[in-house]
């Protein structure tokens, strides 16, 4: 069984060609500096890690809502393996709802095409919510609650259940309520947050 290499890149950082570079820096290449030899070296040093050391290499690019056409055209050529006889890697794009409609235009239809599974993912629940922020707390190491009930529905009304949302609010809060000394973080917290926030 194949070894798992994670390449995470975000692709609104630099420019095309800086992650071009990037890439084939990471694969183990001295990067070229013409985009088609960029885009040799890349598919070399994928299938060296696949074929000769037994590693498939995972590509996440984040923000891919952010992405230019050129870019996703880019990626449709750059990762087609002998006409996708064969796919040495794993490709995963994450972006917001809207990226899905982009892919299906017809300028990115080569992309899209060569996409196996898609996943849209949805708002939390309330409860999920809840196990959410637990989690991330004994992970940080609490050893007792620290979001009251009150606090965890503001929360979750709040941040309409996005992670991201989710995130944002119980951080700036627990700022807050550090600064305001409090040792149980409640919907006043929450709400000071937000207005903070802006959220």
């Amino acid at each position: 069984m194949p070894f798992y290499v994670l390449f995470t890149c975000q692709t609104q950082t630099g420019s095309v060609m800086d992650f071009y570079r990037g890439l084939a820096y990471g694969l183990g290449e001295e990067p070229k500096f013409r985009k088609v030899d960029l885009f040799r070296q890349i598919q070399s040093g994928i299938e060296r890690m696949y074929h000769e050391r037994n590693i498939t290499p995972v590509f996440i690019l984040d923000e891919m809502h952010m992405a230019k056409d050129a870019f996703l055209n880019d990626l449709s050529v750059l990762f087609n393996f002998k006409m996708d006889a064969s796919n040495p890697f794993l490709l995963i794009l994450s972006g917001l709802p809207h990226f899905r409609r982009r892919l299906g235009l017809n300028q990115n239809r080569p992309l899209a095409q060569r996409l196996i599974m898609r996943y849209q993912m949805g708002p939390l629940t309330k409860e999920e919510v809840s196990q959410y922020v637990a989690h991330h707390l004994k992970a940080a190491g609490a050893k007792m609650p620290i979001f009251s009930e009150s606090a965890l529905e503001a929360i979750a009304l709040h941040s309409q259940g996005w992670p991201r949302l989710i995130n944002t609010l119980a951080t700036n809060s627990l700022f807050l309520g550090y600064q305001m000394k409090k040792d149980n973080i409640d919907e006043e917290v929450i709400r000071l947050s937000t207005e903070e926030s802006g959220l």
